[in-house]
């Protein structure tokens, strides 16, 4: 399965953080299962004409790939002529490559939440580079190639969402379409493969149980749960993020962070500042997403009154300084 990498309107750290896929090395994981890539503008060898060259014969269809992985918004601007962004020596607008070679891909993905859904690069007031995700302007579909844009494989884009998306989602879709195939039933609502973005973030957060007592932090180096009053989103945030840690033991949450919901669209202007938690009536607005209000200020009220003293003081600490009860067995020992 050959792929094709563009890179557009970002930072390019979706290619680095899938240079840290692990455990084994990412070109041997993918030569395994007989994935190679045709050009990558920072893997591959080829470059000024030599690569001119791969994408010309690939646009016109006398090259043929697989998949076509585009990284960074897709800018539009000015005026709709994507000259914000030319392919460097072809004079050509990016855009434009990409709109040729995706009508010749039997698949396209969108790697990250920038060619996702616009990400950062749309997020400038007035959006002046008119980016826009591949097939989603933030949450509206559309997007360059237009909500109804299938590709030849028979599925919409695949929108790999995350900044930056975590290694094993690029290289586990990869695998599976590869060895298994992939289907619009593997897929949820906005494209993400279920695969990661059918979890949420909470689950498996090392802080779960601050979060079962609702236990808050009140800064940033506390251990307690950063839902209260540090803006976590964890509890609505689509991915897998704390039961596939980073680079094979870190997440935000274990680093301290909050969860700013990075999978998901428009998350990169939530008209708060990130780690600040907007409340109405001392109540969080972004509350879990499958649980109605009133549920739960009636648990988090219930779970309050029944907090260990061990959970209430380690959680405003930046270390414990309780430790687990020890209990004792039965038959007098």
């Amino acid at each position: 399965m050959k792929v094709l990498w563009l890179q557009s309107g970002g930072c390019g750290g979706c290619t680095q953080s899938l240079l840290c896929s692990e455990p084994r090395s990412l070109f041997d994981e993918l030569a395994d299962a007989g994935i190679e890539f045709l050009w990558h503008p920072a893997l591959s060898l080829e470059s000024g004409s030599e690569a001119l060259h791969i994408l010309e014969e690939c646009a016109a269809g006398r090259l043929a790939f697989d998949v076509l992985c585009v990284e960074g918004a897709m800018l539009r601007g000015p005026n709709g002529t994507g000259k914000f962004h030319l392919m460097a020596g072809s004079g050509r607008p990016l855009t434009e490559w990409v709109e040729r070679l995706a009508g010749h891909a039997r698949w396209v993905f969108a790697i990250g939440s920038c060619t996702a859904y616009g990400g950062f690069s749309a997020n400038t007031p007035g959006n002046p580079l008119e980016a826009c995700g591949l097939q989603y302007d933030e949450q509206t579909p559309g997007g360059l190639l237009g909500r109804d844009f299938v590709a030849a494989g028979g599925l919409p884009v695949v929108n790999i969402a995350g900044c930056p998306t975590h290694p094993g989602w690029v290289v586990e879709t990869l695998e599976k379409l590869a060895l298994e195939g992939l289907s619009a039933t593997d897929l949820d609502e906005f494209g993400r493969p279920l695969f990661y973005a059918g979890e949420l973030v909470h689950h498996g957060c090392a802080r779960n149980e601050y979060y079962e007592f609702k236990a808050s932090a009140e800064k940033p180096s506390d251990l307690g749960c950063l839902m209260e009053n540090l803006g976590c989103k964890g509890t609505q945030a689509h991915a897998d993020c704390n039961l596939r840690p980073w680079n094979g033991s870190g997440s935000c949450l274990r680093g301290g962070f909050a969860c700013i919901a990075c999978t998901e669209p428009g998350f990169e202007s939530p008209g708060h500042a990130f780690q600040e938690t907007p409340k109405v009536a001392g109540i969080p607005l972004g509350l879990p997403t499958d649980m109605p209000k009133a549920w739960f200020v009636a648990l988090a009220a219930l779970s309050k009154s029944a907090t260990p003293k061990r959970v209430r003081d380690n959680a405003v600490v930046d270390h414990p300084l309780i430790r687990p009860a020890i209990r004792k067995k039965g038959g007098g020992k």
